[in-house]
This record gives C-alpha cells, sequence and structure tokens, in this order.
C-alpha cells in the first residue's frame, strides 16, 4: 500500500510542505481528515495565539455541513506538546467554546518547538494525525514564519499519495 500524504500550501509564504499521514496511530481523526480532503480544500488561517509556534487552519463549518464524518472525534495519538511538523486535528465540541453552537474542527500545522495545547478555555489534547518530514521542516518553518509577520491566510490541502 502507498503511504498516504496530504499537501499544505500557501502562495504568499512559499509553504509548500508534504506530511505523511501516521495510519494506525489514530484512525478515526485520519478518516475524518481524508474524507474532508476528498477535495481540495481552501481554509482560512492564522497564526495562532495560545498555543505558540502554529498556523491555526479551522474548518469553516460550511465546509462540514451534511458530511457523515462530521461527527464527535476521540482524542488519538493524543498530545498536549506538538512537537515541530507535527500536524494535529482538534476537536472541541458544540457549546464549549463561547456558547458556538458548532463543533470546531481545526487542523494544526505546528513548527517550532514550545508549543501547547492551551486555550482560552483550558488545556486540549489534539490528535497528531501527520507529521512533515524532517528534510522539509526547515522550510516548513521559514513559511510558517512568514504567515506570522503577514497575518491571516489561506492554506490549501489537498490529498497527495494514496488517493
Amino acid at each position: 500500500m502507498t503511504e498516504r500524504t496530504i499537501l499544505i500550501r500557501e502562495a504568499r509564504s512559499g509553504l509548500s510542505a508534504t506530511a505523511r499521514l501516521l495510519d494506525g496511530k489514530a484512525p478515526e481523526n485520519i478518516a475524518f481528515l481524508w474524507d474532508y480532503l476528498s477535495s481540495e480544500r481552501v481554509i482560512p488561517a492564522l497564526h495562532a495565539m495560545w498555543t505558540g509556534p502554529e498556523i491555526s487552519c479551522p474548518i469553516p463549518p460550511p465546509h462540514l455541513e451534511g458530511a457523515s464524518y462530521a461527527r464527535a472525534l476521540p482524542a488519538e495519538n493524543a498530545t498536549l506538546n506538538p512537537q515541530p511538523g507535527d500536524i494535529v486535528l482538534s476537536y472541541v465540541p458544540p457549546r464549549m467554546w463561547g456558547g458556538n453552537p458548532n463543533a470546531i474542527f481545526d487542523i494544526g500545522l505546528f513548527y517550532g518547538p514550545g508549543a501547547r495545547l492551551f486555550f482560552p478555555i483550558g488545556w486540549l489534547a489534539g490528535s497528531v494525525v501527520a507529521q512533515v518530514p524532517d528534510e522539509e521542516r526547515a522550510g516548513l518553518a521559514e513559511a510558517c514564519g512568514a504567515i506570522r509577520r503577514n497575518g491571516a491566510c489561506e492554506i490549501v490541502l489537498s490529498r497527495g499519495n494514496g488517493r
């Protein structure tokens, strides 16, 4: 079987990375992400404020309307301290964050040391679903630093290998 990957791009910063899915470590979370990426997605993103070196890509609720896979996700391959190169899927139940009636699904791109999954609502374990390989992490960090300096952007996510 071909190793499955996701492609991560952002034009202005030059971000172009491939992340390997950690099949077997977070099966329900990876199934969600793989189903979500059945077509290329453009997601509004910004540098996180609470979690440290992270580009946060909250999935817009309209992307999930009527999707059978948009359901509560368990913490799998869970972490509170993502490492550089980790791609983390975080799930927040409806009404937990400020009364928001929608569940929140956030794809976090972690690019540096010292990250923590601490939010205004407290600690929230996320599922490490993929990792950018060592040889691409310097480029990831450089591009994410540019996003931090440039402000909000749009991240393009798509399936790579193993379609």
